[in-house]
């Protein structure tokens, strides 16, 4: 079987209508983003780091920093690269350096945990992951234009989510050895997990830059350079302002792994070899839902966002009331359990906001589009640090129940969007 005849059958795409290089550029990005989206797993904020600076005895203040951080920071900085992006004919570039600069402080957070301990180790960490936040950036808002660029749409949506999947089945594998694995789970095992994070993420780095674009660069839209004009298209494309409302509501699946883990009965936060269950949890459900949710979103991310969305709101719905009922989830396993449900609806709402902003966009607008989408959602990813002040005063099980209340609304949302994947 040749490249091109995979890539067929992956994709669902008749044999005659892959563009020459296709095939070659789906193998890339399906090598490319597996490297960072397992690296990126590894080195996950609201387990792994977390985690790691409760064992390095770092100030709650900074671990509870981490995922806006990381969040926020990976961004808020995107309007500001917009311009750069879109006026450049090798989109590759971008997203090149900003994994390798992502490689590079995943590797200062190796050391820093090797090295320091208590505040001193935190904020070390925390300054490393706002580095490699701001790295991610770049990434993110190049890598919609690289692929419309070099995959055609109704396959583009099937080589993400397969690289999601294999990604996951690594990072289970690693999962795996924490839970049941020949040592104990410590700090300086952490460290090499999170180094070899580092090293993925440079290998992609080299990977990606044999992207074959196309040699003509697209057309930007002249303006005269103010923010006003960076933030035009907010004000006159209602699409974009309904799918910007529908990911802020929808924001919440990425939000609430942190309050279910806080309604488990079991030690948690402070024992180090509970890891491996939530780890395990969390990357099974991308190994079963990723690829899944990237075949449907090719057919339609407006269903899949409503699709996921329900799914959320039904999954926080039932892990809130447990929580009230019983006061907890019966252990490590019982979060592992509620991770794993959330974890789906997650999948679900990120492959479907992705592909919708990459095929609604013309190639001109996509870098904006991008990047003003996720600035916009970045400051809710902020404004959304109110639901930790929130749990400390009223405890976890109330903040999800809001959170399904706030991801049914996302799915309300998304409904109007329109099927973008027709034509």
């Amino acid at each position: 079987m040749t490249i091109k005849d995979a890539f067929s059958a992956l994709t669902g795409a008749d044999r005659d209508d892959v563009r020459p290089g296709e095939a070659r550029n789906g193998v890339i990005h399906i090598v490319s983003l597996t490297l960072t989206k397992t690296a990126d797993a590894l080195i996950d904020p609201k387990l792994v780091l977390s985690w790691l600076l409760n064992a390095l005895g770092a100030p709650g203040a900074m671990i509870g920093a981490l995922v806006p951080v990381r969040e926020a920071g990976a961004l808020l900085p995107q309007l500001a690269l917009a311009r750069r992006v879109e006026a450049s004919p090798r989109r590759k570039r971008f997203w090149a350096a900003g994994s390798a600069a992502q490689g590079i402080a995943a590797l200062g957070i190796a050391a820093a945990a090797v090295a320091f301990t208590g505040a001193l180790a935190g904020g070390a960490i925390v300054a490393c992951l706002a580095v490699l936040a701001v790295a991610r950036s770049a990434s993110s808002v190049s890598y919609k234009d690289a692929l419309a660029r070099t995959i055609a749409k109704r396959r583009r949506g099937a080589v993400t989510g397969l690289a999601a999947s294999v990604a996951s089945v690594s990072v289970f594998g690693v999962g795996l050895l924490l839970a049941v694995g020949p040592f104990a789970v410590a700090i300086t095992p952490l460290a090499a997990i999170i180094a070899s994070a580092g090293a993925a993420f440079l290998v992609a780095a080299a990977v990606f830059m044999a992207l074959r674009e196309p040699e003509n660069g697209t057309d930007a839209e002249d303006d005269d350079g103010s923010l006003a004009a960076l933030v035009e298209p907010i004000l006159s494309d209602a699409q974009l302002r309904l799918l910007v409302a529908s990911r802020v509501a929808l924001a919440v699946t990425a939000l609430a792994p942190p309050f279910i883990v806080m309604l488990s009965a079991a030690s948690g936060r402070t024992a180090l070899d509970q890891l491996g269950p939530l780890v395990m949890a969390s990357t099974a459900a991308s190994v079963l839902a990723s690829y899944a949710w990237g075949r449907l979103s090719d057919r339609s991310s407006r269903q899949t966002l409503m699709a996921a969305g329900l799914l959320g709101a039904l999954v926080f719905a039932v892990v809130g009331a447990l929580g009230l009922a019983y006061d907890g989830l019966g252990g490590a396993w019982g979060a592992a359990a509620a991770i794993f449900a959330a974890q789906i609806a997650y999948e679900g709402v990120r492959a479907g906001r992705k592909l919708h902003l990459t095929d609604m966009a013309e190639d001109a607008f996509r870098a904006r589009y991008t990047a003003l989408s996720n600035t916009l959602v970045g400051l809710a990813l902020l404004a959304g640090g109110s639901f930790g002040l929130a749990a400390d005063r009223f405890g976890p099980a109330p903040v999800l129940l809001a959170f399904a209340a706030i991801a049914a609304l996302g799915a309300l949302l998304a409904r109007g969007l329109d099927e973008v994947q027709a034509g």
